[in-house]
């Protein structure tokens, strides 16, 4: 499926003409937050916006670029609504983190709102917000999230991977759906109860959707869609088949709960949709209960997605950077060879043991900068904010990448240098301009989750295995593919050679 290319002259001159669709929407938006005092930014153009200072096939570049000008807070129009962006690690932190509260909401996301319809956690918000994390948080504490048990988890789901990667025998082969398959099924047992086997036709296609989508949504039809939404409604066009794609995902998660409905023993629940069904009936004479089934299979996939996309996608990025980069990869296998050995499985206890090897992850993590506009916030009342006043509901940019490559945080943030989070002594430091699960009240709930499988999954691999690539690591392009949600990986393939 082509993603990268422009429109048809057809679909531009649609998108022109069906720009009058943002003319009422422009002037309630002006209504909106003419009581507030916005950052000053570009002039935008009526129904248009700032669309012609952007670039949809890399947003977060046009932005950066913006605020060499407008400076680290501004405010840019998407069409008819106006966005505060934040730039820079100093702009980001006094939002997110200082006044967490004030910029705790979730902010205007067409393409998942449309399937969401602001059900589940990831894109509610309010008091069902609050509600459904904190539960969400202590169910998947009970089963193991954060716990020995979990790290035991991924442990045999790495050595699983390890048996599909010696599969290969040397060949060549793309490892995307291997490391999808196998990170996908550590959430998979904590929401449904169980992992898939890899050949599981359901499971590839459902992991399939996935993949799909997330790279839709990470291209030029994704971001044109959540700027134009009603407009692009009625374009055909890729960005069409998320739709399609969430509606086969949504049937693919109810089927499984009909599956638990049927089996549910209330007195002991097996997993996440188990603990939330009981929760159901337990609220089922509460007309304002958050807990209903909707909301369920909007839940389930949102803790689905963010354990498996940000995750494996990063895996795949850290197998082109070792490569790219062979004396970093020779520095980490020299220290995995000291602390590790090769006689039993990699824990989570050595990583306190392995200072390079971690400041490589965390330094993969801020090189690729896996979401570089975040997901957009929302302030949650009037606030003020330097010399400003947002209005209640005013949609925030946080420009994550722009916080990973902020020269005051980070020595030569355009080189990799696993140094960044190496002290003087080449001990490990982290850094409060490291955030690439977003700070905040909104950060992943599976963050700590996504660090222990990065680290588990990666030491196990290459506790096994040499990476060899296909072509001179001076010509890896480490250039993601397309970028918008997120930046994904140009395809590759590569050998793993038996170490």
């Amino acid at each position: 499926m082509e993603l990268s290319g422009a429109p048809s002259a057809l679909g531009l001159a649609l998108l022109l003409a069906g720009c009058c669709l943002s003319g009422v929407l422009w002037l309630l938006a002006g209504a909106r937050h003419g009581r507030g005092r916005l950052p000053p930014g570009p002039p935008p153009l009526p129904l248009l916006g700032n669309l012609l200072q952007l670039d949809p096939r890399a947003m977060h570049r046009s932005l950066e670029k913006l605020s060499q000008r407008y400076g680290p807070v501004y405010t840019i129009h998407l069409s008819s609504l106006p966005c505060v962006v934040l730039c820079g690690y100093q702009a980001v932190k006094e939002a997110l983190v200082d006044q967490a509260d004030d910029f705790s909401d979730r902010g205007d996301f067409p393409v998942f709102y449309r399937f969401t319809q602001g059900n589940g956690i990831a894109f509610s918000n309010g008091e069902k917000w609050k509600v459904l994390r904190r539960f969400a948080l202590q169910t998947l504490k009970n089963f193991g999230m954060g716990k020995s048990s979990i790290e035991e988890r991924i442990q045999k789901e790495a050595q699983c991977l390890v048996q599909e990667f010696r599969k290969t025998g040397g060949a060549p082969f793309n490892p995307i759906n291997l490391v999808c398959r196998a990170v996908s099924n550590v959430i998979c047992a904590v929401v449904f109860g169980n992992r898939f086997d890899y050949q599981d036709s359901a499971f590839l296609t459902l992991l399939d959707h996935f993949n799909e989508n997330f790279k839709i949504m990470s291209s030029f039809w994704g971001e044109l869609y959540n700027i134009f939404p009603r407009l692009m409604d009625l374009l055909p066009g890729p960005h069409q088949q998320i739709f399609r794609n969430f509606e086969k995902l949504k049937q693919f998660i109810a089927e499984r709960i009909h599956r638990h409905q049927e089996t549910l023993d209330p007195t002991a629940p097996r997993d996440f949709i188990d603990c939330f069904l009981i929760r159901m009936e337990q609220e089922k004479q509460d007309p304002l209960s958050y807990f209903h089934m909707e909301t369920l299979v909007m839940t389930t996939h949102n803790l689905f997605f963010g354990g498996t996309e940000t995750t494996s996608t990063t895996l795949r990025y850290s197998f082109l950077i070792l490569m790219k980069y062979p004396e970093v990869a020779a520095q980490v296998y020299q220290e995995m060879d000291q602390v590790i050995g090769s006689e039993r499985p990699p824990c989570l206890a050595d990583r306190k043991l392995m200072p390079y090897t971690d400041a490589v992850i965390y330094e993969i993590q801020r090189f690729i900068s896996i979401l570089p506009m975040g997901l957009p916030r929302a302030v949650t009342r009037d606030t003020p904010f330097r010399d400003f006043l947002l209005p209640k509901g005013t949609n925030v940019i946080p420009l994550l990448s722009s916080v990973h490559y902020d020269p005051s945080q980070f020595k030569d943030p355009n080189s990799f240098n696993p140094a960044n989070f190496l002290d003087e002594r080449k001990a490990f430091r982290s850094k409060e301009a490291f955030m690439p699960f977003a700070p905040g009240k909104r950060i992943c709930l599976g963050a700590g989750l996504a660090r222990m499988e990065i680290f588990l999954f990666l030491t196990t691999l290459l506790q096994h295995f040499t990476l060899q690539p296909l072509v001179p690591p001076a010509e890896i392009d480490l250039a993601p593919q397309c970028t918008g949600l997120g930046n994904i990986p140009p395809a590759f393939q590569f050998q793993v050679l038996p170490r």
